[in-house]
């Protein structure tokens, strides 16, 4: 039995430090003083850091990242439907290899940020879905690393593509966790609604979760949410359905919404708000005022509701920034959500590690517990509020008891001077499967 001692944790929300014990990859015991009753384990000083579950993404496309800049890719109007279009005229071009090897450097960026957790949609709407048997092949490869849910997505429209509801369901067939659709995309009001009821039909047949892109648009006549809400309720799988984006919900008038919100409390969706994206696609319509386009989010909170916070893309045809840092992203949702309170600071960083293990549906597998797998970060900070402030850095990640990386932590000196503390050494364990971002005229 391999047992190593964890020591000097500072757990979220505790007043003082623990240690955890680690045996074969499992945590075994979470207490204060453990050094004393265990000499022989291997044993490792966290300095009395803050120590998180790993951080969730709940909303990526793994499959589109570092197009942005391909030829014929750029989105000169900024818009969601510009870039749906820019995507469906080049997405033919690369082959299964080169989106598992643009893939590969985002999971490396996401991993080092603190990320062990992926939920990543994949367009199906190809006839040949490269890009699906992309991700399940790297699914495979990077499990060590990371766990990733692949969403079978009809980027193009379930109904508005040739066959797409067919390729969704050949998706699920294949090995696709979770049902997606993008009913605001459809050609008609009609489509749309078939398309949520067909998610929820497959989910139900295939023993899936549904992720829906849900009312991305400032149309406040857009409300495809109550329907997606009304069918996972009567289908009795409302917490095993998530609702992206609901970006419409943020122009309804208050009385609707009062309407809403009682459904969708009944049904207890998930939520997942994706502010640095939508903030950038949405409003472009507008002139002033100028809506931004985030959800509700403190009044989705507010009636009980689990809302996290998503990357949604890096570089391509719908953004052209972000990192996989989703401190980032944290840090952008509260301010445009105005979640800005001591008491809502403190708590922030569970819409980015707890709320969406929950909307994965791996939260009875996830967390810093006794009998759960010991998958956890170290930040360099101490509270969670100004790990929060200073968008603290992740000092290490531990997948399963080992070491995915750890890093020289700067400290200052009595004479002022910075130097390298080697508590934590930089290194990573992915070396051979996530590869090095390396810019060629292909991405740059």
């Amino acid at each position: 039995m391999k047992r190593t001692l964890f020591l000097n944790a500072k757990l979220k929300g505790a007043a003082g430090v623990t240690d955890l014990l680690v045996e074969d990859g499992v945590f075994s015991e979470i207490a204060p003083g453990l050094g004393a009753r265990y000499p022989e384990a291997e044993r490792v000083d966290l300095g009395g850091k803050l120590t998180l579950p790993p951080y969730v993404e709940p909303h990526i496309h793994l499959d589109y990242v570092y197009t942005a800049r391909e030829p014929g890719a750029k989105n000169h109007s900024g818009t969601l439907f510009e870039g749906i279009q820019r995507w469906s005229e080049t997405k033919g071009g690369m082959s299964g290899e080169e989106i598992k090897r643009r893939a590969r450097i985002a999971l490396r960026k996401q991993i080092l940020s603190g990320i062990q957790y992926v939920r990543t949609h994949v367009d199906v709407t190809d006839p040949n879905l490269t890009g699906l048997k992309a991700m399940l092949e790297l699914r495979e490869e990077v499990s060590d690393l990371v766990t990733m849910q692949i969403i079978a997505f009809p980027q193009e429209g379930m109904y508005s593509f040739p066959g797409g509801d067919e390729l969704v369901e050949e998706a699920l067939r294949m090995g696709a966790d979770v049902v997606g659709a993008i009913p605001h995309f459809e050609f008609t009001r009609e489509f749309g609604l078939r398309s949520v009821k067909k998610a929820v039909e497959l989910a139900i047949k295939y023993g899936k979760l549904v992720d829906i892109h849900c009312d991305e648009t400032d149309d406040e006549q857009s409300r495809f949410l109550e329907e997606l809400a009304a069918q996972a309720y009567l289908g009795g799988i409302g917490e095993l359905t998530t609702a992206s984006h609901t970006c419409a919900m943020a122009s309804y008038n208050n009385a609707y919404t009062a309407k809403l919100f009682k459904l969708l409390k009944l049904a207890k969706l998930n939520f997942i708000s994706c502010p640095t994206e939508n903030m950038h696609l949405q409003g472009r319509c507008d002139s002033y005022p100028k809506r931004r386009g985030v959800t509700r989010v403190p009044e989705l909170l507010a009636e009980g509701l689990n809302v996290c916070f998503a990357q949604d893309s890096i570089s391509d045809p719908w953004y052209p920034l972000g990192s996989g840092n989703l401190m980032n992203i944290l840090d952008a949702g509260l301010h445009a959500c105005q979640l800005t309170s001591i008491e809502q600071i403190y708590g922030a960083l569970d819409l980015i590690t707890v709320n969406g293990a929950k909307a994965l549906r791996i939260q009875d597998a996830y967390g810093i517990a006794p009998g759960r797998d010991a998958n956890f970060i170290v930040l360099n900070a101490t509270d969670e509020f100004d790990a929060v402030c200073e968008r603290a850095s992740v000092a290490c990640s531990v997948r399963g008891g080992e070491f995915l990386f750890r890093r020289f932590e700067q400290v200052e000196t009595d004479r002022g001077f910075l130097r390298e503390e080697p508590l934590f050494f930089d290194e990573f364990r992915g070396k051979d499967a996530v590869e090095e971002f390396v810019p060629d005229k292909r991405i740059v």
